[in-house]
């Protein structure tokens, strides 16, 4: 009994420490305040062998697989500075700017 009242204390410590984080940080590719759901996104892809990881709105993270494959994000685009270079996302940023935190919309992949 003890082991389990001790990983129900370790998941609530775990959610106020991750709560708190998430106050003062913004998404890694549109700079907005993060909302309550939050996804980590690998700069590069875990496949490419990437471990770095960055918080990003869910629309963000969807648009990202969106536009650019793994091979790409590994290569090409392995900094978030270069990923928000691109024409694609340069639009998507601009269109994204003036949204809530919470804003969801369908995401489609480009046709390639």
């Amino acid at each position: 009994m003890g082991g389990r009242v001790k990983r129900i204390a370790g998941l609530a410590e775990a959610a106020a420490r991750a709560a708190t984080e998430q106050e003062d940080e913004d998404c890694a590719l549109c700079g907005r305040p993060l909302g309550q759901r939050v996804e980590r996104h690998h700069v590069v892809p875990k496949s490419e062998g990437g471990t770095q990881t960055v918080p990003v709105h869910p629309i963000c993270h969807r648009t990202i697989h969106a536009f650019v494959a793994n091979r790409e994000l590994a290569s090409a685009y392995a900094t978030m500075d270069k990923l928000r270079e691109r024409n694609d996302i340069r639009q998507y940023l601009r269109w994204i700017a003036g949204k809530p935190p919470d804003f969801r919309a369908p995401t489609r992949r480009r046709n390639a």
